[in-house]
């Protein structure tokens, strides 16, 4: 794709307790740069695409560092602005055996969420721009964030340009202030091109439920989707099945309005880390898109993606398209 996207959303740091520790279990933690947009623009850029990240950071050392860590996986960053406040951060415990992850979420007040909507000129970010990617997150934030990414979704839409948008529905996070969910959501799914959200993200915005099982059921809430929502073209998303924390098994699915492809599941064991696993199935999904894919070529892309970041410490995927190839492939002996 020759025009470059767009990615509209929070950085923040990660710190991670070592291991399969507690938080606070010793005296030290791991520090990694995500954010779900980020994630997608930078599993992206790893993959050849051009791709702008636009957001607010502090202006500081953690501000700094995290547009560092960014940039230098091939995001343009050229469009975050620095602005007092504080550094986004979020605190994770990994997971094993019976025992589920847990984060902690610390990004109240942060540069990004104090930003409104005229701190932004969209004419100018989405200038050339062939997509814009947003999440459910930005607008979870809080009515300041609710307003930009309304703001971005609908500039972009007077333009022209498609829009990418992942439910990434946080409850903790819309539970913290006076919020209407299912409103803002229905207003950004309607103005999208592509939608990453399964049965329950397309339920929440409906006011319905749908009764099916498996691949049933997500059929049926995708043509409730589109029947609801004129402009989308694509709704895919993931299956996961969790047997422990460390062995999951997974399915991707995604469908258009003339039809879908749902892959086998995938035993995924020895997991490192899945944090950012969602971003990496969007990062896939679009990667064969914007190649000209179909919907098999779409999901066995995020499938691909989406397992890989299983076995990878960090938030964003760092996969290229021999990782993806070989993974499609079956190879898992030593690549020389």
């Amino acid at each position: 794709m020759s025009k470059p996207i767009v990615f509209f959303g929070e950085l923040l740091i990660r710190l991670s307790a070592p291991g399969n520790e507690l938080l606070m279990q010793s005296p030290s933690l791991n520090l990694h740069v995500g954010g779900a947009e980020a994630n997608v623009a930078i599993g992206l850029a790893n993959l050849g695409h051009d791709c702008r990240m636009i957001s607010v950071v502090p202006d500081n050392a953690l501000g700094r560092g995290a547009l560092s860590a960014v940039r230098g996986q091939g995001v343009d960053c050229s469009g975050v602005a620095k602005a007092k406040g504080r550094m986004g951060l979020y605190f994770l415990a990994v997971g094993a055996g019976l025992r589920a992850s847990e984060i902690v979420y610390d990004r109240a007040g942060s540069s990004f969420a104090q930003a409104v909507a005229g701190d932004f000129n969209w004419d100018s970010h989405l200038s050339g721009a062939g997509m814009l990617h947003l999440s459910g997150i930005t607008p979870a934030l809080g009515p300041a964030s609710s307003g930009t990414a309304l703001a971005a979704a609908r500039a972009a839409k007077r333009l022209g340009i498609p829009i990418s948008f992942d439910g990434n529905y946080r409850a903790m996070l819309w539970e913290a202030w006076d919020s209407d969910p299912r409103a803002v959501l229905s207003e950004l799914i309607g103005m999208s091109d592509i939608l990453f959200g399964n049965h329950r993200d397309l339920s929440l915005v409906l006011g319905k439920a749908f009764s099916g099982e498996g691949a049933d059921r997500r059929r049926e809430a995708a043509e409730a989707g589109f029947a609801a929502f004129a402009d989308l073209k694509i709704i895919a998303s993931t299956a996961r099945h969790t047997v422990s924390a460390d062995h999951h098994r997974i399915a991707a699915r995604v469908d258009l309005r003339s039809g879908g492809h749902q892959t086998e599941e995938v035993d995924v064991t020895g997991i490192v880390d899945r944090i950012g696993a969602g971003d990496a199935f969007a990062a896939g999904v679009l990667h064969a898109h914007l190649n000209g894919g179909d919907a098999a070529a779409m999901a066995q892309t995020g499938l691909a993606l989406t397992v890989l970041k299983h076995s990878l410490p960090g938030d964003a995927s760092l996969f290229q398209q021999a990782d993806i190839d070989a993974f499609i492939a079956g190879g898992l002996d030593v690549r020389r």
